[in-house]
């Protein structure tokens, strides 16, 4: 049976105060304060910092450690700042959301968009991710968000209020391919993050930055099965604090009678992209996250005899 969408989050009375709460609290000082925060995350939880700079290391060999360490701590820096703006988000209108955003190729999404297959989306916990859930909505059209639900229920109802309080529908993962292929099949746009590490069992190895990385197949199961156009979204940070929405054109997706061999293939070309966008803005990544984590020999593990 197919997983309904979440039509509304509806917000706790904790939610709605702690949104009022920092709301209240101006942006510049509310950027500082988080900024000092991170600051002291870096410095006082070891492990976190160790996979930041371990990952960095192995991402750039060729950088020097006081480059390595530069962006890690640019990195720390600008997730304190999208946290900082997350509380901006639900304020936000069509005629004010301009200040903070200017798009760039919105015209890609057009042209897929006139396919009727629906359009899926290439997204990663690069430049304010957050932020993509307000400005495409209001620019454009509501998307369908393709989730795993937190398993805090304050920070849960919290960021799922504030994700869907401008028209976007949250989708729970496990299991949703049913719902998703509805959705495609009434024109609908789907975000799916793919750049974090997933076990053995749910993904294929690709290279990314050099190194298998355990990738999600399920944008490229969407793909083969629907025939949507795959577009590549992100939302950079620019050096005046401005973000910039690139959409790219569709992904040329790889169509053979080898399944398993056009999975990889094309999950491959998505994380291609990712990773090129990565080496472009370093310190604007998730890499805190542990995404080589699950190893090649798991697979190996999993597929022999018992």
């Amino acid at each position: 049976m197919a997983i309904k969408p979440v039509e509304v989050i509806e917000p706790t009375l904790t939610t709605r105060i702690i949104l009022i709460f920092f709301k209240a609290i101006p942006l510049p000082l509310r950027k500082a304060l988080f900024c000092g925060v991170f600051r002291l995350v870096y410095h006082i939880l070891t492990k976190q910092r160790v996979i930041t700079l371990h990952n960095l290391k192995c991402a750039f060999p060729e950088k020097e450690m006081p480059e390595l360490i530069r962006i890690a701590k640019g990195a720390y820096r600008h997730l304190a700042v999208v946290m900082s703006e997350f509380f901006e988000i639900p304020w936000l209108t069509r005629e004010t959301y301009r200040k903070w955003v200017e798009f760039e190729g919105l015209e890609h999404f057009e042209t897929a968009f006139s396919r009727q297959k629906g359009v899926l989306s290439i997204v990663a916990h690069l430049g304010n991710w957050e932020m993509m859930t307000m400005a495409f909505p209001l620019a454009a059209q509501p998307i369908q968000i393709v989730y795993r639900p937190l398993d805090n229920p304050l920070l849960d109802n919290l960021f799922g209020y504030v994700r869907t309080c401008h028209g976007n529908r949250l989708i729970a993962k496990g299991g949703s391919g049913q719902t998703i292929a509805g959705l495609l099949s009434e024109s609908k746009v789907i975000g799916i993050l793919i750049d974090q590490n997933v076990s053995a069992r749910e993904g294929v190895f690709v290279e990314f930055f050099g190194r298998p990385a355990c990738t999600g197949v399920g944008l490229a199961v969407l793909a083969l099965r629907t025939g949507a156009p795959v577009i590549p979204a992100f939302m950079v940070r620019m050096p005046s604090g401005k973000y910039r929405f690139i959409l790219e054109p569709a992904v040329n997706i790889s169509v053979t009678d080898n399944w398993d061999a056009d999975l990889k293939e094309n999950t491959q070309r998505f994380t291609r992209i990712i990773e090129r966008y990565v080496r472009l803005y370093p310190d604007q990544w998730f890499w805190l996250h542990q995404r080589w984590k699950t190893k090649p020999c798991q697979m190996k593990r999993k597929n022999s005899p018992t």
